[in-house]
């Protein structure tokens, strides 16, 4: 079967989901089942759906919810591939890439992240915070 790749010009995804550990299947869910509509390989949708598994539990994990209680998933596609994010309330630390080891049991997500996407970066205001990723699917 071929596949094609996600094109620009389909509109950004955003789910509102809530601040409990539960939203990190509903997101990978739902990712899963729009970049299969999209035609995406199998080896691309298991790398998104690992990325933002990571980017929820560690948003729910280290931050606080939007004032509504909630956090917000988004993803589109860009020029490069995908560009998933994650919205919450904040967090007193930023987050960043830690060099456990790989018995640990927690420690490694944005390592994760790091390994699995072209880059990742996050932005910060006094209310909010994102976590962006943006991932290869070529």
């Amino acid at each position: 079967m071929a596949t094609r790749s996600v094109r620009a010009e389909h509109a950004p995804v955003t789910l509102r989901v809530p601040f409990a550990a539960s939203s990190v299947g509903v997101a990978r869910q739902q990712l899963k089942k729009w970049m299969a509509d999209q035609g995406t390989s199998r080896e691309h949708i298991e790398d998104a759906r690992v990325v933002v598994s990571e980017l929820v539990a560690n948003s729910v994990r280290h931050a606080s919810p939007l004032a509504d209680g909630n956090i917000l998933v988004s993803w589109r596609p860009e020029e490069r591939g995908l560009q998933l994010s994650i919205t919450d309330g904040g967090s007193p630390t930023r987050p960043r890439k830690l060099n456990a080891p790989s018995s640990a049991l927690a420690g490694r997500g944005m390592a994760i992240v790091e390994t699995l996407a072209l880059s990742w970066w996050a932005e910060q205001s006094r209310t909010r915070s994102t976590v962006h990723a943006l991932l290869s699917l070529r």
